[in-house]
């Protein structure tokens, strides 16, 4: 497993420190007082965890400023599944933005798979690719539709230990869509390369090879740079650049092809 998936594992597991406490400790004493003070207290524990080894401070807060005001929804209704009702809440907002973050061409796939891959947005500039990420992301909303179909219910008739269970499992199901999201938007993508993530690098050759006696562009460019009176050294370098631009554009070709053919 890299790196960064093991350190994005360990997060979330710390992040539901505080509902798994508050939910075992609920479940165990059924008093809503000692439950909040758990978890207010893992949340707490897990914000200097953060400091300590020195990671995001922002995220530390955010998880912490959220547990918090879990805490105090719950206490001032004294209802324990208000705790989980500012959860429920962002599912539903997450539940109706992912389709129009679709139709807008930022599939949430799409966006998981460029900050754990380190890409970034750079699949965004294929719209093959854009349209797999589409197909991909429909099971990630499958998967979230499904989670409120138990959830809503659940807070409907007050069982905070049954609401609290699967919110503590609510990242595998969330981790299960994106496997089978991913699987969906490589079938989608096929054999298709995209020079958009991926640019060509000097000397790959996409032409096929010239005919006996037919001149490249590449080739060309260093006669008339030779011409000119350029170094060997510069013009070596002209035809790399040369050769590098015939790549790309060849490449680009080939991607335009390909997003007409999925058309």
């Amino acid at each position: 497993m890299p790196a960064a998936v093991r350190s994005r594992v360990r997060g979330t597991v710390l992040d539901l420190a505080p509902v798994f406490g508050f939910t075992l400790t609920f479940a165990v004493t059924h008093r809503l007082a000692v439950a909040l003070t758990l978890a207010l207290t893992a949340g707490v524990g897990v914000f200097v965890h953060r400091v300590v080894r020195r990671e995001s401070v922002r995220r530390a807060l955010g998880v912490l400023g959220f547990v918090c005001v879990q805490g105090a929804l719950a206490a001032r209704t004294g209802d324990a599944t208000d705790f989980f009702l500012p959860q429920l809440l962002l599912h539903c907002a997450m539940a109706v933005a992912s389709p129009v973050l679709i139709l807008l061409g930022w599939p949430p796939l799409g966006v998981l798979a460029g900050v754990f891959t380190g890409e970034g947005t750079a699949w965004r500039r294929c719209a093959v690719r854009r349209r797999a990420f589409a197909k991909g992301s429909l099971v990630l909303f499958a998967g979230k539709v499904l989670m409120l179909s138990v959830q809503i219910p659940l807070y409907l008739s007050g069982q905070a230990v049954a609401l609290g269970s699967v919110d503590v499992f609510g990242p595998l199901v969330v981790g299960l869509g994106a496997l089978l999201g991913w699987r969906v938007y490589r079938r989608a993508l096929g054999t298709h390369r995209c020079p958009a993530a991926r640019p060509a690098r000097a000397g790959t050759r996409t032409d096929p090879p010239p005919r006996p006696g037919e001149t490249t562009a590449a080739q060309a460019t260093v006669t008339q740079a030779t011409a000119t009176g350029a170094t060997p050294a510069a013009a070596t370098a002209t035809q790399a650049t040369a050769t590098q631009a015939t790549a790309t554009q060849a490449t680009t070709a080939d991607c335009t092809v390909m997003e007409r053919t999925v058309r």
